[in-house]
């Protein structure tokens, strides 16, 4: 779908890189040329990710940061540039969930959440802002930002709160931006993904015995997303080919978010079955 060189030359940072979606799409974009900053608070997990990409024939940096701290922010981004000479792209994906009753919410359990998301996506954004502008803005390439945010950031959801606010705001973040940011050259837009599997939020989000939560049942496709899927809509994103595309909240999830119409879920249902209640209907309405 891609040709080999998409990427090629690109230096993208990309938060939370060392695992789930974010390790995925840096292996996915040293496979299409760009050389990969990876941050994360365990220096063990960018390791790894580094190696991989390493053994695979790729560049790739690895640079412990918490999002939360903008001096870790600046010092990563500074340590990036150093070593790659410029940063073309930074891919928000730093995140933090959990289920829990909103009404048993700490607020400390509630700010760890948007210091993580929110302010971290900022802080990064910041940062990167920074770097473009000062090397020429657009006249010097400008400079590209996605941010993963979630396909309940606009209308919310239950026993996420800390998420939903978090992620909403990254939203209007990314919209804002994409304005004002322009004139630099600079590039902004968002990913929300459906269900995509990964080991360490799928477990915090897949209570024991509730599998039914998030099962492949109520999504049209009838399946979870593919962790290459997500990374090719990323790479479209960051290539020069999308270079018209700003501001945007691109939905991958398979048609979940669609199913809030009243009626969506006879979708799910045996077309048959559905059927023998519509005649039923019918029959109940001519007496």
């Amino acid at each position: 779908m891609f040709q080999s060189d998409l990427l090629a030359g690109k230096v993208i940072v990309i938060t939370g890189g060392g695992t789930g979606l974010g390790k995925s799409m840096a292996l996915r974009f040293a496979e299409l040329g760009a050389k990969l900053v990876l941050t994360s608070r365990r220096q063990e997990v960018i390791d790894e990710a580094k190696a991989e990409i390493e053994a695979a024939g790729g560049e790739a940096l690895a640079v412990t940061c918490d999002v939360r701290d903008f001096p870790q922010v600046e010092a990563m981004m500074e340590a990036a540039v150093e070593h790659f000479g410029r940063v073309d792209c930074l891919v928000n994906n730093a995140a933090g969930n959990f289920l829990c009753p909103s009404e048993k919410l700490s607020p400390n359990a509630f700010a760890s959440v948007l210091g993580i998301v929110l302010q971290g996506s900022f802080h990064c954004a910041l940062a990167f802002g920074h770097h473009v502008i000062a090397r020429g803005g657009k006249e010097s390439g400008g400079g590209n930002v996605i941010s993963i945010t979630t396909t309940y950031a606009t209308h919310g959801s239950a026993y996420v709160l800390p998420s939903a606010c978090a992620k909403s705001g990254v939203l209007t973040m990314t919209k804002s931006l994409a304005v004002e940011w322009a004139k630099y050259g600079i590039r902004v837009n968002a990913i929300a993904p459906g269900p995509f599997p990964t080991e360490g939020a799928w477990a915090k989000l897949m209570p024991p015995g509730m599998d039914e939560l998030l099962s492949p049942d109520k999504i049209p496709a009838r399946r979870f997303g593919e962790h290459h899927e997500l990374a090719n809509l990323a790479a479209y994103l960051l290539a020069d080919g999308s270079a018209y595309l700003t501001g945007r909240e691109i939905t991958i999830d398979g048609g979940e978010s669609l199913m809030a119409g009243e009626f969506n879920s006879l979708t799910l249902m045996d077309p048959a079955a559905v059927e023998q209640i519509m005649e039923l209907m019918r029959a109940g309405g001519k007496k």
